[in-house]
């Protein structure tokens, strides 16, 4: 079986359909509810194995060094764990926002531990590289594992869910929003009462950051009160990206269309497989190469 893995590994978006904040742990983070569902926006990510051992990436990346991106940091962690010899040569074309609350760089992460499992010949299991992507960050393990979930704790407790995959008009106001001083904002008099998915799919759900991002970030308020002309406006994360679920792609088109310049916008469809585990298994399939 010859090894043709893929040349472009897709690292897809994620929105939140909902998040309420149901307590507080005793080390000071806070206890979620929420789904995550992917979207068809990613960035895409190449990977040129080394037989050097040394990690590199080929561009910068606007405001993070090398030892906080969040691809390196994945590619040394895995070499660390797993004892590999092999290095790798990293190249991004970065379209999702930083400081979107759309998981970019988490999502960039796990595509790069995925990737890097299979062109290092490690065959870990999704156990194993999901355990090892919490250790960079919470939302990590929900794009290794790679199917939409209701997930809980601080967003690493996954269940497999399985959602429509409607259109999304997705506008990223011109804001970068710091998750940490939002939940610092959070004054709370009591926590969310969980929900379970029923409750959820009979129409229970917001999020719980939205007043506190709306008081803080002018350029969010404005994206939100253009946005609600069109649709129920819901906010991703922390934000400060903005959705609405649209008919078809034709309409979100013209939702786009009319957006105001300062702000990005496209039309995405929501998925609930990860593109690169739709890949492999495509692969393994045919016979491609072997997970």
């Amino acid at each position: 079986m010859s090894n043709e893995w893929p040349a472009v590994w897709p690292a897809p978006a994620k929105i939140n359909l909902f998040l309420h904040v149901v307590g507080r742990r005793p080390d000071g983070y806070h206890e979620l509810q929420t789904i995550f569902q992917f979207i068809d926006w990613q960035d895409d990510l190449r990977f040129t194995v080394q037989d050097d051992g040394v990690i590199t990436r080929a561009h910068d990346v606007a405001g993070i060094d090398a030892d906080r991106d969040l691809t390196v940091r994945a590619a040394r962690r895995l070499q660390e764990a797993s004892g590999s010899r092999l290095g790798v040569h990293i190249h991004m074309t970065k379209r999702l926002p930083i400081g979107g609350g759309l998981g970019g760089g988490s999502s960039d992460a796990a595509t790069t531990l995925l990737a890097l499992n299979a062109l290092w010949g490690l065959d870990w299991s999704l156990d194993r590289l999901a355990e090892l992507g919490l250790s960079l960050g919470a939302d990590v393990p929900v794009f290794v594992r790679g199917v939409s979930a209701w997930a809980e704790g601080v967003g690493e407790r996954l269940t497999a869910v399985d959602l429509p995959e409607p259109w999304y008009v997705v506008i990223v106001p011109d804001a970068s929003v710091l998750t940490g001083p939002v939940f610092a904002g959070l004054h709370l008099t009591g926590f969310r009462r969980p929900i379970t998915i029923r409750d959820f799919r009979a129409g229970q759900g917001d999020n719980d950051l939205v007043a506190v991002v709306r008081a803080r970030y002018e350029a969010v308020d404005e994206a939100w009160r253009w946005l609600e002309a069109y649709g129920r406006v819901r906010m991703s994360g922390s934000g400060a990206s903005l959705f609405i679920e649209v008919p078809d792609p034709h309409y979100g088109q013209d939702v786009v269309v009319a957006c105001p310049s300062r702000w990005r916008a496209c039309v995405a469809r929501g998925r609930n497989t990860h593109p690169v585990h739709a890949l492999l298994r495509a692969m393994t399939h045919w016979g491609v190469a072997k997970r």
